[in-house]
């Protein structure tokens, strides 16, 4: 068995002294068990390097915990404002993007809590009840509150990450700057950022890291179950988490476990009506001509590996080399430290493996089903169709590079000497990169940009049409198509909500 509260440390980590505390639950790393008398691992052994059991955290001086509380309620606060403030141009909390304009709005007027609905093959539960809920706020107020809820969730994805990665994530620090990659990733910008569509993506990088924590309270467990099922039900892509799923099961098989698990269930669940019906109807995207393996894989290219440094890095690569060369440098980069990795650290090999597959997988089935996004050549700065995409394959290429820092840091540790130079220059490389890429790309433009989103105007038409209207309701375009909207559902500026 392990020490009490650690991890299994492979022969990279060095020694580490077990920290005192109640011996938890055998992790899916006990070898000798898996592996029998040979002591070689076994299927359950090798998977259970994935989800590792965090190491017991010290007792806190009394009062401690209400500070922790606050410290975390400020750093979402702060990660929320920050997102807010990412977006150039009209400013977000002023605009209306996408679906959340002329799917999910239009629907709770007309349509109040019916919250279950297909769109595009499959359910959108968690953007549709924000909707839902804005419909109680004066009708003005709808664009703040999807870009304040977007900024919120995304934040909180970002506090979440902090904690479910402390199994693999033993340095705060390191967890901290994964955490803050979330609020800051660079290409966030161009679609998802503080919007109510854009929820699920952010939940999907939060998804990755709840499949892996093995939480030690069920406070924990809960949440953990809650943001797997909100990602899972709102966007169906999230049934690709399926190999995890099965690794988690194996490796960590008693049932107590696997309440995650079952949020992941029944959000795939949740989509099955919907997939089916959709399918029926021949509103699916399965009915549709599915796009190539070539160009999936010279999306993965240029828009998911060219853009992993930062969007700056990467016009500014291209301005020298051109797209292809460009790309070629950073896979280059890529693979040299990723081969690094795997050749030194032989227990975060799995985990490493996990994140480039995983990215990889999600990068070629989603421009698989929706192959426009990838026939539209990227030619502005400001202009990458489909690149929501590319957010959970980067986000992994990070989580894998700060899992390998961390693993270094604890391999050159010595007792009471703090840390050497060589791991100190680590973290303070891998701080560069990200910083750099956080502060150059901090405010870039995208499709969020587009002064046409403006929703001050759009509710100004509409409360005009409605004083005008002698049958109490109104015909507006709403994106590509006409809609009828009842103007007893509007509540005018003036109107605080019930």
């Amino acid at each position: 068995m392990h020490p009490a509260g650690q991890r299994q440390l492979g022969p990279e980590h060095g020694t580490a002294a077990p920290h005192p505390g109640p011996a938890p639950a055998p992790t899916g790393s006990d070898h000798a068990a898996a592996g029998g008398a040979s002591g070689r691992p076994g299927v359950r052994g090798l998977l259970g390097e994935l989800f590792p059991v965090p190491a017991v955290a010290p007792p806190r001086p009394a009062g401690r915990p209400w500070l922790s509380v606050v410290a975390q309620v400020v750093a979402v606060g702060l990660g929320a404002v920050l997102l807010l403030e990412r977006i150039p141009g009209p400013p977000s909390w002023d605009t209306i993007y996408g679906e959340d304009y002329w799917e999910f709005g239009t629907q709770a007027l007309q349509q109040p809590w019916h919250v279950f609905s297909a769109f595009g093959g499959y359910d959108e539960l968690l953007p549709r009840v924000i909707a839902q809920l804005a419909s109680y706020l004066p009708l003005a107020w709808e664009s703040r509150w999807d870009a304040v809820c977007g900024a919120v969730i995304a934040a909180g994805c970002g506090l979440f990450v902090f904690h479910a990665s402390a199994g693999q994530i033993r340095s705060r620090p390191l967890r901290a700057l994964l955490g803050a990659a979330i609020v800051l990733m660079p290409i966030a910008t161009m679609e998802i950022a503080d919007s109510a569509v854009g929820t699920p993506w952010y939940l999907m990088l939060a998804t990755f890291w709840a499949l892996l924590w093995r939480p030690r309270t069920r406070t924990g467990a809960l949440i953990a179950a809650l943001v797997v099922f909100a990602a899972s039900s709102s966007e169906v892509i999230s049934f690709l988490f399926l190999p995890l799923v099965a690794a988690r099961l194996i490796a960590a098989p008693r049932w107590r476990e696997h309440a995650v698990t079952a949020g992941w269930l029944a959000g795939c669940l949740v989509q099955v009506p919907a997939v089916l019906s959709s399918y029926r109807s021949g509103q699916s995207r399965l009915d549709r001509q599915p796009g190539t393996l070539y160009h999936s894989l010279a999306f993965y290219a240029h828009d998911t590996v060219l853009p992993s440094l930062g969007w700056h890095v990467a016009w500014w690569l291209q301005s020298l080399a051109g797209k292809n060369g460009a790309t070629a440098i950073v896979a280059v980069i890529l693979a040299g430290a990723l081969g690094a990795l795997l050749v030194t650290q032989p227990s975060n090999r799995p985990f490493a493996a996990t994140c480039v597959l995983i990215g990889f997988v999600f990068s070629v089935v989603e421009t698989t089903l929706t192959p426009h996004v990838v026939t539209y050549p990227v030619v502005a700065f400001d202009l990458e169709s489909g690149s929501r995409f590319s957010v959970l394959p980067i986000f992994l290429l990070v989580a894998a590079a700060v899992v390998g820092v961390d693993t270094y840091v604890v391999r050159h540790r010595r007792p009471q000497r703090g840390i050497s130079l060589r791991p100190a220059l680590a973290v303070s490389a891998l701080f560069a990169v990200l910083a750099f890429s956080w502060v150059a790309d901090f405010r870039n433009p995208g499709f969020r940009s587009d002064a046409n989103w403006n929703w001050g105007q759009i509710t100004a038409r509409w409360e005009h049409a409605c004083r005008l209207s002698p049958s109490g309701e109104i015909t507006v375009k709403a994106g590509a198509s006409f809609q009828t909207l009842p103007c007893a559902r509007m509540r005018r500026p003036d109107i605080l909500p019930l």
